[in-house]
């Protein structure tokens, strides 16, 4: 059985807006000679802790050393109060008959008050769950996938993989599954298209109502010849 990986921020809940306007709000307070919205357009998929130690790089300023708890707490209050599911992504998730992941790069406390509060949790019940906290090295890197597949005694090109950025794409696919780019979410740009293509997404899915014609072209492509 073939099994469907979803990311959660801008693929199961439509949260990266919020949280790259609390970034926005900190850094430029913190790190007042970047433009920090320019700086976050390469970041954003990567954890917390690792999108202010690349910015705090390009800075002569020196972040506070608690800079990720503070971050990441006005986050996820944030989130409590505004989070949405992503338009459709109810229905799909319930009309998808495959074995079904989330693999995501934030903490775990986070996933699981995103999919509580959305109402989620309900549409996917009991399926597996895999967060950064779990790994030494998080997306881009190809090792929370790869514990994914190992977990869920998958090889990875039996795994479909929705992706909003490129550290997610970039690391799924290096893990050697198929992704999907997803661009529906109202933090993504024109450009992000191209960008996913370009780390390696098979295809771009631009509302979740158009998932299940992608998932039935895959299993068509990867079905083995007579």
């Amino acid at each position: 059985m073939r099994t469907l990986i979803f990311d959660c921020d801008g693929v199961l809940v439509d949260s990266e807006a919020l949280a790259e306007g609390t970034l926005v709000e900190y850094l430029s307070r913190w790190l007042p000679d970047l433009n920090i919205d320019q700086a976050l357009g390469q970041a954003l998929g990567m954890t917390t802790g690792d999108i202010l130690h690349h910015l705090e790089a390009l800075s002569a300023h020196t972040l506070p050393t608690d800079a990720t708890e503070q971050v990441d707490t006005a986050i996820e209050a944030r989130l409590a109060r505004e989070l949405k599911a992503i338009d459709g992504v109810d229905k799909a998730i319930r009309g998808i008959t495959l074995e079904k992941a989330v693999v995501s790069n934030s903490r775990r406390s986070r996933v699981l008050a995103s999919l509580t509060s959305t109402g989620l949790d309900n549409a996917l019940g009991t399926v597996p769950i895999f967060t950064a906290d779990q790994v030494a090295r998080p997306k881009p890197d190809p090792a929370l996938y790869r514990l994914a597949a190992s977990h869920l005694g998958q090889v990875p090109r039996d795994c479909l993989v929705v992706e909003d950025s490129v550290a997610g794409v970039t690391a799924a696919h290096a893990a050697g599954m198929c992704v999907i780019g997803f661009v529906g979410a109202s933090h993504v740009d024109a450009e992000q298209s191209a960008r996913l293509i370009q780390a390696g997404a098979w295809r771009i899915l631009e509302h979740m109502h158009g998932l299940e014609a992608l998932i039935d072209e895959w299993q068509a492509d990867s079905r083995p010849a007579n």
